[in-house]
Order: structure tokens, then C-alpha cells, then sequence
């Protein structure tokens, strides 16, 4: 990125509790809001500005510019680090990254998942292994655009864990993803983890909308 355009990036992301999408404490889902599935919090990196929008944007879709990785998992890796309650998280057990799956669809359109080229660039400068726990059960519209009732609706029950449930009783989980703007997506993908046995889940992503 150039000077000019890296300066208008913000590193203030909102904590929010995924479960109200209320201001929380330190990224945690809040204890109110808690239930024995309810994902635990959720750690971002910059907000979902124009200059970021523009670049997920051309990470995800057309032009598909993989090579952005590099750029874009500096700038996740930078800004989560600064964040004390992370690196206190990160510091306490084992830990594994999973990236949230496309569906069959679009991973043939796309001939990447974003999120896994993410999870896997994260597990080099964390030193977190990552593995593919979850796939989509059916094709999902793009949450672009849809209220919080229909982003829940459109995801649900839209996850299976892929025949690794030995690997994720007791776990600590990192769900990473591009993008949280609702939270539904990782909400539901911590659901179906949780069920299958994870102790702790929490979202972990690339911007916060």
C-alpha cells in the first residue's frame, strides 16, 4: 500500500458482543449473553473503511488478487498483537485456527477460500496450527445487504464439522474469517464446533464492519 492510502486505514475496531451486537469489554462476549453454545468473543483488525473495503473486496472477488495475502495478513497480524487481551488469550492452552469454509460453488468459482489463505498466513506468525474442521452444508446467499434475521436465517444449520471430532473435544478454537459485520456467520460456526465437543471458540477476523 502506499502512504497515502495506508493512512486512512483505522486500527479502532468496534468491540462488539456478537450475541447483541452491543459495546463489550475487551472483545468478550458478554456474560448475559452467554449461553452453552454462544461463540466467546470476537478479536478484529482494522475497520471496515473504504481503503479496506477495497482491498477484501479485491481479495475476494474480481480481479481475485491472491498476492494481496501477503499485504493483508501483515495488517491482521500487526493489529491483533497490539491487543493485550489476545496475546493473554492466545498465551493460556493450545490453540487452533479454523478457517470458515466457502461453499462447493463458489470454492470452484473462486478456486480459493479467502478465510484459509488467511488462517494459514496467520498460523505461520502465531505458530497456531490450522486445520479445516467445518463445511458448508448448502449453498448460502452473500449476507451482503441482509438484515440481522435474514443473515441468521441464511446461515443456519448451513455447517457440519468434516470428520475430525477427536480433534476438537477440549479444544480452543480461533474461527478466522474476512469479515465481521453481524457476527451470524462465526456465531453458527461456533455453534456446530461447541456441539461437537470445543471448549472455548473465538471469532477472529480480518475486519471489523
Amino acid at each position: 500500500m502506499c502512504p497515502r492510502c495506508f493512512v486512512y486505514l483505522s486500527f479502532d475496531a468496534k468491540s462488539l458482543c456478537l450475541a447483541c451486537n452491543n459495546p463489550t469489554f475487551n472483545n468478550l462476549t458478554h456474560p448475559r449473553c452467554k449461553r452453552k453454545y454462544t461463540i466467546d468473543g470476537c478479536f478484529s483488525a482494522p475497520a471496515y473503511n473504504k481503503p479496506m473495503q477495497k482491498l477484501i473486496f479485491n481479495f475476494k472477488y474480481k480481479p481475485y488478487l491472491t498476492d494481496l495475502k501477503t499485504v493483508l495478513a501483515d495488517l491482521f497480524y500487526e493489529s491483533i498483537i497490539q491487543n493485550e487481551q489476545f496475546i493473554k488469550l492466545i498465551a493460556n492452552g493450545k490453540w487452533l485456527i479454523v478457517p470458515i469454509p466457502l461453499s462447493k460453488a463458489k470454492l470452484r468459482k473462486r478456486g480459493y477460500n479467502q478465510a484459509e489463505i488467511l488462517g494459514k498466513e496467520l498460523s505461520k506468525k502465531l505458530n497456531i496450527p490450522v486445520q479445516n474442521l467445518l463445511e458448508r452444508t448448502r449453498e448460502t446467499k452473500t449476507q451482503v445487504g441482509l438484515t440481522n434475521l435474514q443473515r441468521k436465517l441464511n446461515v443456519r444449520n448451513a455447517f457440519e464439522i468434516i470428520n475430525h471430532k477427536s480433534s476438537i473435544i477440549n479444544q480452543n478454537i480461533l474461527l478466522v474469517d474476512d469479515v465481521a459485520t453481524t457476527g451470524s456467520t462465526l456465531l453458527e460456526a461456533a455453534k456446530v464446533l461447541k456441539r461437537a465437543g470445543a471448549q472455548k471458540v473465538f471469532g477472529l477476523t480480518l475486519a471489523r464492519d
